[in-house]
């Protein structure tokens, strides 16, 4: 068979098969068998026939009138019979024809066919009769002497065949017609779920373990084999999900550790670039008070406070850039809580309020009363922080006003957004974006005194992506707007 074949064709074709076997083992038995059976059952009526008539002759008081009984035996079983007594006399014949049948042409001596034979019985197989047909004749001795003939056709025997043998091919035709239709029925019970088990498994193959088996009352091997099905997939799903798990957990520590790393380098890059000038200043100036450059005591003080000066910036600078590596890296995890938005801005603002007095800027703060908000209090207050300083540090006087305005406005998509606007030159176009790179500063002429350590807005980046909130710096008329969004519920 085709390997390809199915099971379904498989079993088809095996029961078609079977049942034509069948038949023709039928119709072969029927052209062998049937006509030595049909002899054979002939020769033992005869035998019978013979018993009983000799059974009358032996006892004639049992039998009111023999040749009554003997015409029942004859018409009953098809039979011809002649008794002749002593001197061939005629004592009983069932038809004329037999006895000149048997006066002309018979001979008791031929030993032509013989089926039976024994000392007072002999059956054979004739065909010397005048009619031309074949008989079976019995020739035997009754226990009085008188001699017994018998004769039964057999000419029909092989038309009874043929008819058989075309009633077999009629019946062969019809039984493989149904068989056929009953075979597909039964291939298709007993595929279909074995096509549902080879559907699981498939689906299993690709991981996929929905489906399962649905397993019948009876107990039988494909039942057991379903539940064999469903327990190896869940057992499959199970494992492979803890293998999923365990890859993601797996990948996520590669992550880390690749963040760690890149962030560590990064790190190093950073603040060996940024650390160059205080540390040259602070070995300047060290090296003069060592050897003596200055002698008088307030040259001497100036020169330690620039050293302390320059240790405090690079404490502030490697602080700042931990915090951010770790904002960017993801290594912080923020405790949002639901607090007052501008409580918290007001408390900055007063914080700052000598460096907004000494620099002259007048302060408005238009904010909302309650604004509560859903964030981490302590980051976002370095949000606010870092845009108010870098407010103060960029006012300038524009149409005799130099203003740091506060502002809040509630989003439709309940979010709030909080601008913070100071008067002052316009941000070119192509530093809106790097500004809130690292170390990046829009006034390089600005001296290390004024200047701060240049990542106050990459924090605030940092923080607010972490946030996936809007934040950013637009151009007005007379100054910079800086804003950012939060949420005012969890989400």
């Amino acid at each position: 068979m085709n390997k390809k074949m199915s099971v379904k064709m498989k079993l088809f074709l095996i029961l078609s098969i079977t049942i034509l076997t069948i038949i023709a083992f039928l119709i072969l038995a029927n052209n062998i068998i049937l006509e030595k059976y049909y002899l054979y059952s002939k020769e033992q009526k005869l035998l019978n026939a013979y018993k009983y008539i000799n059974n009358y002759y032996n006892n004639p008081e049992e039998v009111e009138n023999k040749e009554l009984e003997l015409e029942k035996i004859a018409i009953s079983n098809n039979f011809d019979i002649l008794i002749k007594g002593e001197n061939n006399i005629n004592i009983y014949s069932s038809n004329r024809d037999f006895i000149s049948s048997i006066d002309k042409d018979f001979k008791i001596t031929d030993s032509k066919n013989i089926l039976y034979l024994d000392e007072k019985i002999n059956i054979r197989r004739t065909a010397n009769f005048p009619n031309g047909l074949t008989y079976i004749l019995l020739t035997a001795v009754l226990d009085n002497g008188y001699i017994l003939y018998i004769r039964m056709p057999v000419s029909l025997i092989q038309e009874s065949v043929n008819i058989s043998n075309r009633f077999l091919y009629l019946l062969g035709g019809i039984t493989i017609i149904i068989s056929a239709i009953i075979a597909l029925v039964i291939a298709k019970k007993f595929t279909k779920p074995i096509a549902e088990l080879e559907g699981i498994a498939n689906k299993m193959s690709k991981l996929d373990f929905s489906q399962k088996y649905i397993v019948k009352d009876t107990e039988d091997e494909i039942n057991n084999l379903g539940r064999s099905i469903n327990t190896m997939s869940d057992k499959l799903e199970k494992t492979i999900t803890e293998l999923q798990e365990t890859n993601i957990e797996l990948e996520k520590d590669i992550e880390k550790k690749s963040k760690i790393d890149e962030m560590r380098k990064q790190f190093v890059s950073d603040v060996s670039h940024e650390l160059k000038t205080p540390i040259a200043l602070i070995q300047g100036y060290a090296e003069g008070l060592v050897e003596n450059v200055v002698t008088d005591e307030e040259s001497k003080n100036f020169y330690a406070n620039v050293i302390l000066d320059e240790a405090n910036k690079m404490d502030t600078l490697v602080k700042q850039l931990l915090e951010l590596m770790k904002l960017e890296y993801g290594d912080r995890e923020f405790n949002n809580t639901n607090f007052d938005l501008t409580e918290l801005i007001e408390e900055a603002v007063r914080k700052s309020k000598l460096l907004i007095q000494d620099n002259n800027i007048q302060t408005e703060i238009k904010l909302e009363k309650p604004l509560n908000v859903y964030a981490d209090a302590f980051y976002i207050e370095q949000v606010v922080n870092n845009y108010i300083t870098n407010a103060i540090k960029y006012s300038k006087e524009i149409n005799g006003e130099k203003k740091l305005v506060i502002s809040s406005e509630i989003k439709e998509n309940e979010k709030v957004r909080i601008s913070i606007f100071n008067t002052g030159e316009n941000i070119k176009k192509e530093d809106l974006t790097r500004i809130w790179n690292r170390f990046y500063k829009v006034d390089e002429a600005r001296t290390r005194t004024d200047g701060g350590t240049g990542i106050g807005l990459s924090i605030v980046k940092a923080i607010m992506k972490k946030y996936n909130n809007d934040f950013g710096v637009i151009n007005r008329e007379n100054g910079v707007e800086f804003y950012f969004e939060l949420d005012t519920k969890s989400n």
